[in-house]
C-alpha cells in the first residue's frame, strides 16, 4: 500500500503528480444538515472539474454516500467515498490516510470536500491535512462550520467540547436551517461566537435548506489551521485497513457503535428485501432519536428518509444504470435500550414475497 501521497500518479491524466488540490472540511454537529450543503454544492460544480467527496460517518454502515450520490443533479466527474465507524478522527489518522490516498488516486479531483461526522474533533482531521505528506498534493482552504443558531440555548451543546471545537476551527460559519429562526436565535450566536473564539477572522452567514455559496470555499485556510494541530496525530505507523459494510447474501446485519456520550446502531439488508413506504414512514415518525438516516428500496422506488430535530424529510433517489445494492438504516442516540424496538418495527415493514409465504428473517 502506498503510505505517501508523494508517490501516488493518476493513471490515463497524463501520469501528473497530485498537486495543491484545493481542500475543505464541512463540519457541524448531529443533524445540522452537512449532507444537504454538499449536495447543493455539488449541483453548482462546474462541469468541467473533477471534485471528489470523503465521507466519514459515526454510524458501521454508512448511509450519507447514497444520499449524496443518489440526490437530483448532474453527478457526473464526482466521485464519493465513505469512511464508516467514526474512524476519521482516530489518533494517528490512518484509516483516514488510506481512504483519502484512495480517493485521490482515483479521481485526481480539481476540489476536495471532506464531511468528518458530527461527533468527530476537527483538528485531528486538519492535522492529517496538513501534515507533511499532504502539504504538495493539497491546498487547505477554509473550514465551513454548520450550526443551528438554536443550538446556542441548549448546554447540552454549548458544554460540549466537540461543538466548540467545530466554531473555533471554522473560517465560515454558516447558520443553517436560518427559516426556522426565531427572532434572537442569530444574534445569539452571535454573541457566543464573539464572546468564545472572537469575530474577526470568521465569515458569518445565515442559509436556508443548505443554500450555502460556492465562492465561500475559496477563502485561505488560517495560519494556526494549517500548522498547529500537528500533536495530534503520530507520524509512523502502518495503513490501517478501511472497509465498507455490504450487504448480506440473505437477511440482514447490524452493527454497534457508540462514543462522545451517543450510542448507534445501523442494519444493511438484502437488496431482495422490499419495504413497505407507507409503513416506513409512520415508523420513522414514531422513533425519537437524535439522528436517523436510511435508504430503502420498495416496489415502486427507492427512497432516503433523514430525520433530525423531530423532523422526517423523505426523496425518491435519482434513478441510475445500478440498481441499489442493498436497503440500509443508521440510528444515533444518547439512549441505547431503543435500537431492539427499532429492529421489530423494521422487520415489520418488509412485505418481500417470500416473507408473506412463510419465509423466515435471518440476520447474520
Amino acid at each position: 500500500m502506498i503510505a505517501t501521497l508523494k508517490r501516488i500518479y493518476v493513471k490515463n491524466i497524463n501520469k501528473k503528480p497530485i498537486s495543491q488540490i484545493p481542500t475543505n472540511i464541512i463540519t457541524g454537529f448531529l443533524g445540522v444538515g452537512k449532507t444537504t450543503v454538499i449536495q447543493h454544492l455539488l449541483a453548482q460544480k462546474p462541469k468541467h472539474e473533477r471534485w471528489a467527496v470523503l465521507v466519514n460517518e459515526f454510524g458501521e454502515v454508512g448511509i450519507d454516500s447514497n444520499l449524496i450520490s443518489g440526490s437530483k443533479g448532474d453527478q457526473t466527474n464526482v466521485t464519493i467515498s465513505q469512511l464508516p465507524g467514526g474512524c476519521m478522527c482516530c489518533t494517528n489518522g490512518l484509516p483516514m490516510q488510506m481512504a483519502l490516498n484512495l480517493l485521490l488516486a482515483k479521481s485526481n479531483p480539481h476540489r476536495l470536500l471532506i464531511e468528518p461526522t458530527g461527533l468527530g474533533h476537527p483538528k485531528e482531521v486538519l492535522a492529517v491535512l496538513s501534515n507533511e505528506y499532504y502539504r504538495e498534493a493539497l491546498n487547505l482552504q477554509a473550514t465551513l462550520a454548520l450550526v443551528d443558531s438554536r443550538k446556542i440555548q441548549d448546554k447540552r451543546y454549548t458544554l460540549n467540547a466537540t461543538f466548540n471545537e467545530q466554531l473555533e476551527i471554522a473560517e465560515v460559519v454558516v447558520a443553517s436551517k436560518a427559516d426556522l429562526y426565531g427572532p434572537e436565535d442569530f444574534s445569539a450566536l452571535l454573541g457566543y461566537i464573539e464572546g468564545n473564539f472572537g469575530l474577526d477572522n470568521k465569515l458569518l452567514y445565515q442559509v436556508h435548506h443548505g443554500a450555502v455559496d460556492l465562492q465561500w470555499l475559496e477563502q485561505p485556510a488560517n495560519k494556526e489551521n494549517q500548522e498547529n494541530y500537528q500533536e495530534k496525530i503520530s507520524a509512523e505507523g502502518s495503513l490501517a485497513s478501511v472497509s465498507c459494510i455490504e450487504a448480506p447474501a440473505e437477511g440482514f446485519v447490524s452493527f454497534d457503535n457508540s462514543g462522545e456520550g451517543f450510542f448507534s446502531r445501523g442494519w444493511v439488508f438484502n437488496a431482495k428485501w422490499l419495504f413497505d413506504a407507507n409503513r416506513l414512514h409512520s415508523l420513522i415518525h414514531s422513533i425519537e432519536a437524535e439522528r436517523l438516516k436510511g435508504v430503502f428500496i420498495t416496489p415502486e422506488d427507492t427512497l432516503a428518509f433523514n430525520k433530525a430535530d423531530n423532523t422526517v424529510t423523505k426523496m425518491s433517489l435519482q434513478a441510475s444504470s445500478e440498481r441499489l445494492l442493498d436497503s440500509r438504516v443508521e440510528v444515533i442516540s444518547d439512549r441505547p435500550g431503543i435500537f431492539n424496538d427499532i429492529e421489530e418495527g423494521l422487520l415489520k415493514c418488509v412485505i418481500h414475497p417470500a416473507l408473506a409465504a412463510g419465509g423466515e428473517l435471518n440476520h447474520f
